[in-house]
């Protein structure tokens, strides 16, 4: 009888042994959260989505190495046909990894938050994470550190994916987060990207919406502030004009941008790897689509960040 137990222990021990590994990864596979909400949850239908935008977009010719890009997070039906602007400039380019900051909604991050392992899934399939590079970059300050959790419910990288998985054949992601957009954060992570990121075949991408709530005039206003200030590539003058913008009595301007920290920290750290120009690809707002409402609007923009030739 003991011998007969001893073997299904054995045995049971040895299918956990095969077994946790894959449990382990499986675990590991961030699931999309907002496949159906923000665009279609069937492969085919997202598919034809994405590839419809990219070829209604226009192309603007960069006289220059590509070093970031910024492009907004919104529903697709909103704000799909201006990030189409954005990752135009990646077709029939062999990128190895696209580090993706953008700002946390939900969850409180200190410092910054890294979904260091594992992978991201859509309806297009999984991408992979850059673990050595994610690694690297948590290594770089104590303030850099691995959150996956606090990636759960957030959207403003996933919705990034799924153009990104049209326009490269592989590439693999580094996915941060930031809720802190103070100067000092910013510096510290822009710092921490360009040591790593140094001679990489790597591409930085700033995820943000512009202006949130204001009437469309009123919102075309306050996102020419920011656009100006983008196209000049200020990070300092952008901090200091948005911030003198909100204290202006404006109804409903709720914020200039959702994801400050990620487009100040990409534009320092675009800087420091060498690029020296920008070129704007797109400006619109909620209130261009058909469906729009131009009482209440939210803006969006597509930027590209290069080194001139």
């Amino acid at each position: 009888m003991n011998t007969i137990l001893f073997a299904v222990a054995l045995l049971a021990l040895c299918a956990f042994a095969v077994l946790k590994p894959r449990y382990a990864y499986a675990a590991k596979v961030r699931e999309p959260v907002v496949a159906g909400s923000f665009y279609p949850c069937s492969s085919g239908e997202l598919t034809a989505m994405v590839d419809k935008y990219l070829a209604d977009a226009g192309e603007k010719e960069l006289q220059g190495e590509l070093v970031a890009l910024i492009a907004p997070h919104a529903g697709y039906v909103f704000s799909g046909h201006v990030a189409a602007y954005a990752y135009k400039q990646l077709q029939g380019k062999s990128i190895e990894t696209v580090v993706l900051i953008g700002p946390s909604h939900r969850y409180l991050v200190r410092g910054v938050a890294v979904y260091d392992s594992g992978a991201f899934q859509t309806p297009l399939g999984t991408v992979e994470v850059n673990e050595e590079l994610a690694s690297e970059l948590i290594k770089q300050e104590r303030r850099i550190t691995s959150a996956p959790e606090a990636h759960d419910d957030e959207h403003c990288l996933e919705v990034h994916l799924p153009f990104l998985q049209r326009v490269l054949q592989s590439f693999k992601i580094v996915p941060i987060l930031m809720y802190d957009f103070s100067d000092a954060n910013c510096k510290m992570l822009s710092q921490a990207l360009s040591s790593c990121l140094n001679r990489k075949n790597a591409l930085l991408v700033a995820s943000t919406d512009l202006c949130h709530y204001p009437s469309y005039e009123e919102a075309k206003k306050a996102d020419s502030i920011v656009v100006s200030a983008i196209s000049k590539f200020d990070p300092e003058l952008l901090r200091k004009e948005t911030d003198e913008y909100m204290r202006r009595p404006i109804r409903n301007l709720h914020c200039m941008l959702c994801g400050t920290g990620a487009v100040i920290t990409v534009m320092q750290a675009a800087k420091a790897l060498g690029a020296n120009a920008v070129e704007i690809l797109k400006y619109a707002n909620s209130g261009d689509v058909p469906f729009g409402d131009k009482s209440q609007v939210v803006g969006y923009l597509a930027a590209a960040i290069y080194k001139k030739t």
